[in-house]
């Protein structure tokens, strides 16, 4: 029997009207049979001449408030944000044929989240978000083991090590969900959520 919700959709989309209860669902799918980082999402940005760049982040915390990840403030991707917040993330999960695409505008966490979510990290990963000049030109490898090195002797204790000024999170608030399904010759099935005044409405897209 093949299930279908009210719109005529995949029993998968379910009825909800707010698209964050399908997407902790359509996770929660995907992280039973991804088999590398299902919270594994394209970050799209533009710079200020209008130039795309789109790179792989991880999801780290996803609430009302938005999908959060982080990075370093000084890399490619911060430097766009800071000049244009608005960007696009898209979630690609092969196992499940399925793909959500989210447009909204970013803001910084606050420094508690930062801070909470730093301290969860590995000793290697802190050292290395103080050893890393990122997105900047290496002369060679041996530079960057060189900071390393320098940074471990500065943080030998593996419980202190403070969070860099220039490490810190970002935040999407959406104003615009598309989940997408795979389809027999290529009739997929699409439901896009957009926000209007804090209220989510939904429409049917063309495959």
């Amino acid at each position: 029997m093949n299930e279908k919700n009210s719109l005529g959709l995949d029993y998968c989309f379910k009825d909800h009207d707010n698209p964050l209860d399908l997407f902790e669902e359509w996770y929660a799918e995907a992280k039973k049979t991804e088999i590398n980082d299902p919270n594994a999402l394209s970050l799209a940005t533009v710079d200020e001449n209008g130039a795309p760049s789109v790179r792989m982040v991880l999801l780290k915390d996803f609430s009302v408030k938005g999908f959060v990840f982080y990075t370093n403030l000084n890399s490619k991707k911060s430097v766009d944000i800071k000049k244009n917040p608005q960007v696009s993330i898209c979630f690609h999960w092969k196992s499940i044929l399925r793909q959500i695409r989210i447009n909204g505008k970013v803001s910084n966490v606050s420094d508690a989240e930062a801070d909470t979510y730093y301290n969860s990290r590995g000793y290697g990963s802190r050292i290395g978000a103080w050893a890393s000049d990122q997105s900047n030109v290496l002369k060679n490898r041996q530079q960057l083991y060189d900071s390393i090195n320098e940074y471990e002797k500065k943080y030998p204790d593996k419980n202190k090590v403070p969070r860099p000024s220039h490490w810190s999170g970002w935040c999407l608030n959406p104003n615009t969900i598309e989940f997408w399904l795979d389809g027999k010759s290529r009739i997929h099935e699409r439901l896009k959520y957009i926000k209007n005044n804090n209220n989510w409405n939904k429409v049917l897209l063309s495959p």
